[in-house]
């Protein structure tokens, strides 16, 4: 039996994960894990303090595990992972100066086939507590790319306009 392939859409805040993680699950029928960040956010009122980053790249992981495990009893090809434990960790860096999550995420990360790499490249959007802002997006945007070479993980740029996007993700994962 074939395993389903767990695909993450990483990219800085505002680059469209979460509508793309959405519009692929529901093209190939298969499940989809939000953004833990997101909830979180949602239930405390407040974004992560340094200390919890680790608890959110842990919830992240397990939440992509038991997609899987579901994805695997329903014969589905995919998970579509809005972000991965890499993105905490990245933040983690980017907005407490603090490394120590890196070794964890890249550890976790080479559980994905593949990742889609969401360009900077479309209007910046407020969305709640876990935006900064459009100019955390170039730093972000290299911090990620530096990971991702780093550890040679495959990935995919997903750049453009609105369906553009979709259409480059079906590109990358067929």
């Amino acid at each position: 039996m074939n395993h389903p392939k767990l695909i993450c859409l990483l990219g800085a805040e505002s680059t469209g994960k979460t509508t793309l993680a959405g519009q692929l699950a529901a093209h190939f029928d298969c499940p989809w894990v939000p953004e833990v960040l997101r909830a979180f956010c949602d239930e405390r009122g407040r974004t992560p303090t340094r200390e919890e980053q680790s608890e959110v790249l842990e919830t992240q992981h397990r939440q992509v595990m038991a997609a899987k495990e579901v994805a695997l009893q329903n014969k589905a090809a995919f998970v579509f992972c809005d972000t991965a434990p890499l993105l905490t960790a990245v933040y983690s860096d980017f907005v407490f100066d603090d490394c120590t999550l890196y070794a964890r995420a890249r550890e976790l990360h080479n559980s994905y086939s593949l990742t889609l790499f969401m360009a900077p490249d479309i209007d910046w959007e407020a969305d709640g507590l876990q935006r900064d802002g459009a100019y955390v997006r170039a730093p972000v945007s290299q911090l990620i790319i530096a990971q991702l070479n780093a550890m040679s993980a495959p990935f995919c740029t997903i750049s453009g306009q609105g369906e553009q996007r979709f259409e480059y993700a079906l590109q990358a994962l067929i």
